[in-house]
């Protein structure tokens, strides 16, 4: 139990992870003897999570927002009587049960601000408790998130309400990532953005077996006087993408000057939404066009498996963030044994993985390795590898470079952003 929870074996470690490994203790031995409970159990045993406590206190905190809004509106309302009242020289008007006694005591509208958060403090308060009656109504189940609650928190989400994750979940790419919060883009009235995906499939033996990345080019408009603009273009491609324009795009303009702009010159580009101008595909089965290529050597020694992966950059002026790399671990291997690593890794039980975890990956850490060994298990065991990363620069070398107006030329100030992302990075 003690590597499942602690990633070294030292006593910093071990102290910061000490309560865990205490309940994880009590549940492996009771009275003196060893309870028959495997790892996923016990993982079980210590969440103790509980969808119905979740979705109760998820109603609780959207009921005091509700109320703290409520209150704060009603302040408002008294302080603006308060004020238009000692403009015309009158006596401030009362509220709820005290009436217009309150002008009379000295406290005036202030003093009634509780009263008022009492009352309404005592009408949520019955539908708090009805919430919770109905919710003691079921056993809790342990152990399950639940559809109904990732239900109602996408509910809370959409209805602007922020619902922070558990700090000490960080997914990997293994079909529930959640990716961590990214600051959002300064936009000007005129915002450029341009991005690539990437779709890789690669042979465990070496070779590639598919590349395909696409790219976009979209517009945003925040200012109507913008609507009829120029955006040229800065095509460096080397690499023989293959660029298509919108069909409201000139594309003879396009062809001969790099100039996207609408072909009905009496039109303006829509306002509020992405507008894409510019699209590229490029498929090949070079392998240079790769910009960072693993390889995974598993060896089988009696009676478990060494595996050596490496990976390599091969765009020096590429640099790649957050590099995340899966392994598959063969099922009841236990907890690998790490023997040497770049970066950082985390091992995934309930997954039944390995990520190694890579956050900057550029010129002056072009190359890294893993190396680990589990008790159990074959070198097929150890596919498909699957690999995420993102970048702020794109492969191809296409971007933006000025913008004007259409009918006088001058320049007009613009924003961008450029992105990098991996749809699809199997090694099978």
């Amino acid at each position: 139990m003690v590597p499942e929870y602690c990633k070294v074996l030292e006593e910093g470690e071990i102290a910061e992870r000490c309560f865990d490994l205490i309940f994880a203790f009590d549940e492996i031995v009771a009275l003196g003897y060893r309870e028959s409970v495997s790892l996923a159990q016990i993982r079980t045993f210590t969440d103790m999570d509980s969808h119905e406590e979740k979705v109760f206190k998820a109603v609780r905190e959207t009921q005091e927002r509700e109320a703290k809004a409520e209150m704060r509106k009603k302040a408002k309302e008294l302080q603006l009587a308060r004020r238009e009242a000692e403009r015309l020289g009158k006596k401030p008007p009362g509220y709820g049960n005290y009436g217009s006694s309150l002008g009379t005591t000295g406290q005036g509208i202030a003093s009634s601000a509780p009263a008022i958060l009492t009352d309404m403090a005592e009408t949520e308060r019955p539908k708090m408790l009805s919430a919770s009656s109905r919710s003691t109504g079921r056993a809790m189940k342990l152990g399950n998130r639940g559809k109904e609650v990732d239900s109602f928190v996408e509910k809370l989400v959409s209805e602007g309400v922020s619902v922070a994750e558990e700090s000490g979940r960080r997914r990997g790419v293994g079909g529930e990532t959640i990716a961590p919060v990214v600051p959002a883009t300064h936009m000007d009235s005129v915002h450029l953005r341009v991005e690539e995906k990437l779709s890789v499939q690669c042979g465990r033996d070496g070779g590639l077996l598919s590349l395909e990345l696409a790219g976009l080019v979209s517009l945003h408009l925040n200012d109507e006087k913008f609507g009829k603009i120029q955006v040229m273009v800065a095509n460096g491609d080397r690499k023989g993408a293959q660029l298509q324009t919108h069909p409201n795009v000139d594309r003879k303009l396009f062809t001969s000057s790099g100039v996207l702009t609408l072909k009905h010159t009496d039109k303006s580009f829509p306002l509020h939404t992405d507008v894409g101008l510019l699209k590229w595909r490029l498929q090949s089965n070079d392998q240079s066009l790769l910009p960072i290529t693993i390889n995974c050597w598993p060896s089988e020694n009696a009676p478990g498996c060494d595996v050596n992966i490496e990976y390599e950059l091969q765009e020096r002026d590429l640099e790649l963030r957050d590099v995340s790399v899966c392994i598959p671990l063969p099922s009841g291997a236990g907890v690998p044994v790490i023997a040497e690593v770049d970066g950082e890794y985390r091992h995934d039980a309930r997954r039944g993985q390995l990520e190694w975890l890579l956050p900057l990956v550029d010129n002056r850490a072009r190359s890294g390795s893993l190396e680990f060994s589990v008790a159990s298990g074959c070198s097929t065991d150890f596919f498909p590898i699957t690999v995420s990363f993102s970048s702020t620069q794109i492969l191809c070398n296409i971007g933006v470079s000025s913008v004007c107006l259409v009918d006088s030329g001058a320049p007009v100030k613009f924003s961008s952003e450029t992105s990098l992302s991996v749809d699809k990075y199997e090694i099978v």
